[in-house]
């Protein structure tokens, strides 16, 4: 007997009892799985037997069993119609073969190979394309370099994230030399630019660049569109993994105006939680590539019964092939710098203090029954549930604090540099005084731009050998390869602040195997999370990549784990 003839069958049929045309599915395994995927099903002459409702979402679930079991297919006519494959509009395949490039003269300084052949693929692309190296690879040097290098480029639009917005201004003055109006060199000097900083309306002056961040771009929509634009860059693309947000809509509507020929998007980390948010990004820098959504859904995901679309396993090559092929570069460290060493992850399991975790929960699930039953709308109910989850997660930091505290001050007495990340203001302001005697480094969301700089100069140049940097705020656009030890003491639900986080350390310029742990509360919120870290990590290993890599890698962090277990043996004896 076959697999397909112990699993099931499925076939498109007439029903008698609603008299409209249904999908029949036999066989036991396949009928007990529909029974949790497709509640509307019915079951058919026995119990063996299930009728399915002929709709889209019914259907997504159909293909959902199909990518992964054996059924047999009896309407193969009838299914290939129904599940048709995405349409990509007759974009052809280009596959760059990519070679060193020459940077124009407008640009100054030196290109690593590898960056020289990302300026080629920009170039071959005509500036429509994802540059997503692995962070830590020079991409905002490489964007530079092609808009120094393509004929027109200027003016160029940067929107990235407000943290970032200095450092662009910076780099944009140390690599690109002035061009006169009569098309001139001037070394000594560099193109114009603007941060802008207001959301009130008013003419732009005439610069070279003009630099705004994510959140302000719908408020000046209007007056970019008048600046006559001609190049976009997108720093952490990832902003714009959304739909429904003003800054997709307003980046998308400058995105097609008639004087934009160039759209780059750079991120190391483009998706961010889920497959499904690669879309957005390919529908802002090459429109069509991917179909429209609904089509892309329907060949690549599976949507679960709260709308979030998953691409499922087997389709995640498919889909890396598709990028590769139309519109992204991906680079691996581990590619492209042999001289850098590995970075290495490691999940260690912590005590917590559970008797003040739980009375916690029971504290903050009591006033959210209370909020609930005053609501008086749904917005004021849901408000509520966020509240106590967010709660939840302050309590599950402030549980294993001690335990974080010890773990880290094991790492400073190796005589080590360290960088120790965390979410809540208030566990920041707990591990700062706990680790005062250190004189830690600080980021966190609020400061200014001075202030961070002093912060981050000051851990550089090693007058202080910790940091203490909130997760969000410290996880893009600077550089902290003075330490190779990164501890998260709170977690994210998002693999990809991790990583961009790790990658602050793990960069050019670090000479030591970066070790980054993950510090588990034992019997609290961070189990459950680490485990959701995980599953989305494999999703965006497998489409990036086409590799999965050990969320763990036990021998080397083991031994530092011994190193710093029998310190805190030695110190109780």
């Amino acid at each position: 007997m076959s697999i397909s003839d112990t699993f099931g069958s499925l076939e498109y049929v007439l029903d008698k009892f609603s008299n409209t045309w249904t999908w029949k599915v036999t066989g036991e395994r396949a009928v007990t799985m529909l029974s949790d995927l497709v509640p509307e099903a019915w079951y058919g002459d026995n119990i063996n037997e299930a009728i399915v409702p002929d709709r889209p979402e019914c259907i997504e679930k159909l293909k959902w069993m199909l990518d992964r079991y054996p059924l047999e297919i009896r309407s193969k006519a009838t299914w290939q119609k129904k599940a048709k494959p995405i349409k990509t509009h007759n974009i052809t395949s280009k596959r760059y073969k990519l070679k060193m490039a020459t940077p124009g003269e407008q640009f100054r300084g030196e290109l690593l190979k590898f960056q020289r052949e990302g300026l080629d693929f920009l170039i071959k692309s005509n500036g429509n394309a994802l540059l997503a190296d692995e962070m830590g690879l020079g991409k905002t040097v490489q964007s530079l370099a092609y808009v120094a290098t393509e004929k027109r480029a200027f003016p160029v639009l940067v929107v990235a994230p407000l943290v970032t917005l200095n450092n662009w201004q910076r780099e944009i003055a140390k690599f690109l030399k002035k061009k006169s109006r009569n098309g001139r060199l001037l070394a000594d000097e560099h193109p114009t630019s603007t941060i802008i900083r207001t959301g009130h309306r008013g003419t732009l002056d005439k610069y070279d660049f003009y630099i705004i961040n994510y959140e302000l771009l719908y408020k000046r929509q209007a007056d970019i569109a008048n600046a006559n634009i001609r190049t976009i860059i997108c720093d952490e693309v990832h902003n714009l993994r959304s739909v429904r947000t003003k800054k997709y809509s307003a980046l998308r509507n400058l995105a097609l105006l008639s004087s934009v020929t160039r759209r780059i998007g750079l991120s190391g980390t483009p998706i961010y939680n889920r497959g499904s948010e690669i879309w957005p990004i390919t529908d802002i820098l090459k429109p069509g590539m991917l179909g429209s959504y609904d089509e892309f859904c329907d060949y690549f995901c599976y949507i679960n019964d709260k709308g979030k679309a998953t691409v499922l396993e087997n389709k995640r090559e498919s889909l890396r092939e598709q990028l590769q092929n139309h519109i992204m570069l991906r680079r691996k460290k581990s590619d492209v710098l042999k001289e850098l060493k590995e970075k290495v992850r490691y999940k260690e399991i912590i005590d917590s203090n559970t008797t003040y975790y739980q009375n916690e929960l029971d504290r903050i699930w009591k006033k959210m029954e209370e909020e609930q039953k005053a609501a008086k709308t749904e917005f004021g109910r849901s408000a509520s549930y966020r509240r106590a989850i967010q709660g939840e997660r302050v309590a599950a930091g402030m549980a294993k604090i001690p335990h974080v505290t010890n773990f880290v001050r094991n790492i400073m007495e190796m005589e080590e540099s360290v960088v120790v990340f965390c979410h809540h203001r208030a566990i920041h302001s707990i591990l700062h005084e706990n680790l005062r005697e250190f004189e830690p480094a600080s980021i966190i969301g609020g400061q200014t731009d001075r202030a961070r700089q002093d912060n981050i100069d000051g851990f550089q140049e090693g007058r202080t050998n910790m940091m203490i940097a909130g997760l969000r705020a410290g996880n893009v656009g600077i550089n902290l390869s003075q330490a190779k030890y990164v501890v998260f003491a709170e977690l994210d639900w998002s693999p990809a602040i991790h990583r961009q986080a790790e990658d602050r350390l793990h960069r050019i310029g670090q000479k030591e195997t970066v070790f980054a742990y993950y510090l588990v509360g034992n019997g609290t919120l961070d189990e459950h999370v680490a485990n959701v870290l995980v599953d989305k990590s494999y999703e965006i290993d497998g489409i990036l990549d086409g590799t999965v890599e050990p969320y763990e890698n036990h021998e080397k962090a083991q031994m530092i784990l011994v190193q710093i277990r029998d310190q805190i043996v030695q110190k109780t004896h």
